[in-house]
Order: structure tokens, then C-alpha cells, then sequence
């Protein structure tokens, strides 16, 4: 057989970078079918329309990088952001959200929109503990501003209640 024949075709790839926030109109079903992204058949660069780009990057310099200052607050203001949608995911058994609970272990946040998050479970036999994550990472893509997410399930330090707001004990009763 000739080495064209046993390589697979490259198979077309539909990101969620592929337009930024269409996934959620979609599945809202404020967008048609037709208006699907035309599929790619990998990470393609992005042309140079002097547009800003989903991600929201902007202030770049002579560099092609964000302007120190103004790269780092839109990083902070996207941070902002992201917390805001985190105390809106609650955890399934206690009636508090993720990030008032302790759950949220770290958020680091890149001038051009990669949010890497830290976060762990009640207890490693959480029922939510595969869907958990996943929940997050979907929430976190539809952040104006966030281009992609990775989220880090950890076990160590192992949660316990003193990583609990002032918010959440009052909520819980324990003030």
C-alpha cells in the first residue's frame, strides 16, 4: 500500500475559538444552523485586520504584545469577570457557590484571555466530581474576553471549612 492511502484524512475541527460566544447563541437558539463557522482543519492564524481579535487583546505595542499597564488591567478586569461567573456555579449539596465556598483554589488570568484555574471538591467522592470541572470550563468560555480555559482538579491541600467566606458561613449559619 502506498503511504497516501494509510494516512488518515485530516478530519475538519470546530473550535469554540472559532467565534467568540456563538456556541452559547446556538444552543440558545439565537443563531441558525446556516450560521455555522465554516469548519478549519486546524488553528489557523488569525489575519491581520487590525481589528481586535476575540480575544479582546488590545494597547499592543511596536512587539506585537500588550502594553504593560494596559495589558495587565484588562487581565484584572477579565479576572473580575471570571470571579463574577464562578459565584454563580453553586456546588450541588451546600446552597454556595464555588468561589465563596473555597473551592477556587487559583485563577491566573494571561493578557490574551487564558484563564487557568485551580480548584477542588468538598471530597474527592464528590457525585459532581466529573462534571464538576467540565461545568466550569463551559461557564468560563462564555466570559467576554476569555479565550481559552484549563481547569486543574486538585486534591492537596484538601478542602476543608476554614477556606469558607464571611459570605458563606453567614449563608450556612455558622456565624
Amino acid at each position: 500500500m502506498s503511504e497516501d492511502i494509510r494516512r488518515k484524512p485530516e478530519r475538519p475541527v470546530w473550535s469554540h475559538k472559532t467565534e467568540e460566544g456563538f456556541l452559547e447563541r446556538f444552543l440558545k437558539g439565537e443563531t441558525e444552523e446556516e450560521d455555522l463557522p465554516a469548519p478549519t482543519t486546524g488553528e489557523a492564524a488569525p489575519a491581520d485586520t487590525g481589528e481586535t481579535p476575540p480575544g479582546g487583546r488590545q494597547a499592543e505595542g511596536a512587539d506585537g504584545e500588550p502594553s504593560g499597564d494596559e495589558g495587565a488591567a484588562g487581565a484584572e478586569a477579565l479576572k473580575e469577570r471570571v470571579i463574577a461567573v464562578l459565584r454563580q456555579i453553586y456546588d450541588p449539596e451546600i446552597p454556595v457557590n464555588l468561589y465563596d465556598l473555597g473551592l477556587i483554589y487559583g485563577i491566573d488570568v494571561s493578557e490574551d484571555g487564558v484563564v487557568d484555574v485551580t480548584m477542588t471538591l468538598t471530597t474527592p467522592h464528590c457525585p459532581v466530581a466529573e462534571s464538576m470541572p467540565y461545568e466550569v470550563e463551559t461557564r468560563l468560555l462564555s466570559v467576554e474576553g476569555v479565550r481559552d480555559v484549563h481547569v486543574h482538579l486538585v486534591w492537596d491541600p484538601p478542602w476543608d471549612m476554614s477556606r469558607m467566606s464571611d459570605e458563606a458561613r453567614l449563608e450556612l449559619g455558622l456565624l
